[in-house]
Parts: C-alpha cells; structure tokens; sequence
C-alpha cells in the first residue's frame, strides 16, 4: 500500500451507520493505512471532523474528542502560510474550491501518492497527487 492522505468525509463515514458499506470500506481502508504507517491527515480535517460529528451526527464533543486521540497514529499536517497560499495558486490553476485545494497541497506537502475522498474526480492527478474515491 502507498502513503495516503485521508480526507474529512472518509473519516466521518467510518462513524456514520446509515450506510454500512460505505462505512465498511471507509474503516478497512483507514485501518489499513495506519496499521502500515500509511496515513496522513491536515489540520483543516480534524477541525471539519470535529464540527462535523458534533453538529451533523449529533456525537457529544468529549466523545469525538476521544475518538480524536486514535488519529494521532496518522501524520499530521499542520497548515501555514506556505500551504494556504500554495492551495490559492491550486485553486485558480484547477478551478476547485479553496478547501478542496487546501487538501490536495496538504496531501502533496506530506508526500502521498493518493487522496483518499469523495468530493473530487476519481483517477485525476494532481499536484502528483492521485484522487480516489473509497467508496467506489
């Protein structure tokens, strides 16, 4: 298995029981990435995680912190300056949001071959980074 960068949505899927094969998928990928040393995540997607389970699942925030605490198996990225203006520049380049963007440069800037999400076009390369849907 190649490095990974794990977005927002495949993190939350794994919590998210109303569709169990998506969650499936999103749990096995994610156990095996960080059971190999694999897995990378930003900043930016523990804070969407947070706001996310605690406003769209309803989980109480001292639970999701707990859950929270498992991310520290990943590389975590921390976003700057140099990030966000380079996700600017991805942004204008290819004509994606700003925060897809700031995903895409934080995968790159950890040196992963793939972006594991679902919000951008399957088998597109870039800034050397592949997108890939888990859930397909």
């Amino acid at each position: 298995m190649a490095k990974g960068f794990i977005d927002t949505n495949v993190l939350i899927y794994q919590l998210d029981s109303r569709d169990k094969g998506k969650q499936k998928k999103c749990r096995d990928l994610v156990k095996a990435l960080v059971t190999n040393q694999e897995a990378a995540i930003s900043t930016q997607v523990l804070q969407e995680f947070y706001v996310a389970c605690t406003t769209k699942l309803k989980i109480k925030p001292i639970l999701v912190k707990g859950i929270m605490h498992g991310f520290e198996n990943m590389e975590v990225v921390s976003i700057g300056t140099e990030l966000i203006n380079d996700a600017i520049d991805t942004s204008i380049q290819y004509k994606l949001s700003f925060w897809d963007s700031l995903v895409i440069v934080s995968a790159e800037s950890a040196k992963c071959q793939f972006l594991y999400t679902e919000d951008l076009n399957e088998g597109q390369i870039i800034r050397n980074v592949k997108i890939q849907n888990p859930m397909k």
